[in-house]
């Protein structure tokens, strides 16, 4: 074991059949069962939603809730760039989820401030299934309730941002739409609506909005953030561009990103905390593997970075089939625990078929 590294044993019981599939883990204390049916289920059509997520569950795709040619094309430029922020509390537990969106090829978003009240970390995730570790916040305004915080971003070029309008104040009857995370379903789709009201600090846009359209964008024709929703349901008021500019002009180019409630907290010594898992996703029986008599167990160590993310893996014992190994091993590779100073546990993984 490298220096640094604190060492914990967590055991993680995986079995896959042919007939059926149940996964068994356990997670520092905790467990998780889910059941799988052998073959393929159907396609999921509707965005699933982490845990503690704020979306209308009751929210149903409809045919007139297509969006519009060139509203489907809005969508699809905005989206990608939003994002959910989950954050945690002290001790590792979900304390709430909240949207955003990316400004800035480095990591740089923008959600609102009270998404951050009491966390200590947190994960920014994607529609299209990336997950990120927040390193910290970089400037908040609890007054204009908006934050901007820092993702750890690699590479950065990969990433997806929107623009701030360069142009004045709105008008009011401008046309303006809400485009959400794709993971919040159909409360994430693209809106189009209109000013009906506007000051230096302040935007009241037309019809209700769902509780996940808080910290969204609010997008003008083009695609560039003109306002970020603060408050959603029957009315929809939002921060206009220029409040978040002030924020921004707070940030300098030495701005390191930080937890407040890290910094608040008493250097008096306490014991770290055990590493929580975020994500752990059980690997899958390979394809074409699924022979009558096949099985194989192996055991295999996962080494965790300071930002949780698995950077080594090595075969303690293999399953005896090099393809089991590899998907296992290709599992394994995503998953991720919370920051901690580094961390390595050891995983067994059972194929079996009956």
């Amino acid at each position: 074991m490298r220096n640094g590294l604190l060492s914990h044993s967590h055991a993680f019981c995986v079995a896959v059949f042919v007939t059926a599939a149940f996964v068994t883990t356990h997670v520092l204390d905790e467990s998780l069962l889910a059941q799988q049916a052998q073959s393929p289920p159907p396609p999921v059509t509707t965005a699933q939603s982490p845990q503690g997520a704020p979306v209308n569950q009751s929210a149903q795709a409809t045919p007139d809730q297509a969006p519009s040619s060139e509203l489907g094309n809005l969508e699809a430029k905005v989206q990608p760039s939003a994002i959910w922020i989950s954050t945690f509390d002290s001790k590792g537990n979900l304390s709430r989820t909240e949207s955003g969106f990316f400004i800035s090829a480095d990591g740089r978003f923008v959600t609102v401030a009270h998404a951050i009240e009491g966390g200590v970390n947190a994960v920014a995730k994607t529609g299209d299934g990336g997950i990120y570790n927040v390193s910290g916040v970089l400037t908040v305004s609890k007054s204009a309730d908006l934050a901007v915080l820092k993702a750890d971003i690699k590479p950065q070029k990969l990433l997806r941002f929107l623009d701030l309008t360069k142009t004045g104040e709105l008008s009011k009857g401008a046309k303006v739409a809400v485009v959400g995370s794709a993971l919040a379903g159909n409360e994430g789709r693209a809106r189009e609506t209109i000013v009906t009201a506007h000051s230096s600090d302040r935007l009241e846009i037309a019809g209700a909005s769902g509780a996940s359209s808080v910290g969204s964008p609010v997008v003008n024709e083009n695609g560039d953030v003109v306002g970020i929703v603060t408050s959603a349901g029957e009315k929809t008021t939002a921060r206009p561009v220029a409040a978040l500019d002030s924020i921004l002009s707070r940030v300098k180019a030495d701005t390191e990103a930080g937890w407040p409630q890290l910094a608040e907290k008493s250097p008096t010594p306490h014991s770290t905390p055990k590493p929580r898992l975020l994500f752990a996703p059980a690997p899958s029986f390979p394809p074409g593997q699924a022979l009558p008599g096949q099985s194989g167990t192996g055991r295999f160590r996962l080494t965790f970075d300071a930002q949780g993310d698995v950077t080594d893996i090595r075969v303690v014992s293999s399953t005896g089939n090099p393809n089991f190994d590899q998907a296992a091993i290709k599992t394994l590779r995503q998953w991720k625990s919370a920051p901690s100073q580094g961390w390595q546990a050891t995983v067994p993984v059972t194929f079996r078929t009956r």
